[in-house]
């Protein structure tokens, strides 16, 4: 109701005042992956998300396509973002912010065992993205109103979540440890193990930001976030 219903009123009301509407769309609509990452309208009708909460995002991307009005708004598909003033979203918070917490409490960062064939444990790989740069890039939206259409938001490069555990480890001062633990078998079938943000259509809507490495992000947000006495520091 929230991503589809709500999000068509509030595009109807925007539209119908020729304001700017901006939607938060979702990696989880590329599903498995099979299909790539392209937000081209022929990509776009073949999605098959793995889960509710993708196939509600993908509701909305649909709608605007089919109605004409994916020209006269921007959809923005949200990679694996991370970063502070996070920490009201209870379970869907980011990895980076739930390994901070197991390596503070002094266990190992725990990792789920790959459940694909030939896929080393940790090598699940994801587009994992600094809320700064997601920031700037929205705030170049507004500043330039002739921008529209679907566009994905990541740093255009796989990282492992192996490579997230230790930055983590790295960034908090304490040693590597990883301890792998089996995926809940209500996840292996919607588990995404790959997603990488093709960037190139942003880019040629002129785009031109640099995006943060994993590592200097994740620093940031452990030393100068996760560490503090205030979170909202």
């Amino acid at each position: 109701h929230n991503n589809f219903e709500y999000t068509k009123r509030l595009a109807v009301w925007a539209l119908s005042r020729k304001k700017k509407f901006v939607s938060a769309s979702s990696a989880a609509t590329y599903g498995d992956g099979t299909l790539g990452y392209a937000t081209d309208a022929a990509t776009t009708e073949r999605l098959r998300p793995l889960n509710a909460y993708g196939y509600s995002k993908q509701l909305f991307d649909l709608w605007a396509l089919r109605q004409g009005v994916l020209s006269k708004l921007v959809g923005i598909k949200f990679f694996n973002v991370f970063g502070p003033n996070e920490y009201h979203k209870g379970e869907m918070i980011s990895v980076v912010k739930i390994k901070h917490d197991e390596i503070a409490r002094g266990g190992p960062a725990r990792l789920f065992r790959s459940v694909v064939p030939g896929l080393a444990d940790g090598a699940q790989a994801r587009d994992f993205i600094w809320v700064g740069d997601v920031v700037d890039v929205m705030l170049w939206l507004f500043d330039n109103p002739g921008v529209d259409g679907l566009f994905n938001l990541g740093t255009g490069r796989a990282r492992t979540y192996l490579d997230l555990a230790h930055a983590v480890c790295d960034a908090a001062g304490k040693p590597r440890a990883v301890e792998f633990i089996d995926t809940p078998p209500a996840l292996r079938e919607q588990y995404q193990s790959f997603t990488q943000a093709p960037m190139d259509r942003l880019r040629a809507a002129g785009y031109s930001g640099q995006f943060t490495p994993l590592e200097d992000g994740i620093r940031r947000y452990v030393q100068d976030y996760l560490a503090a006495a205030d979170l909202y520091a």
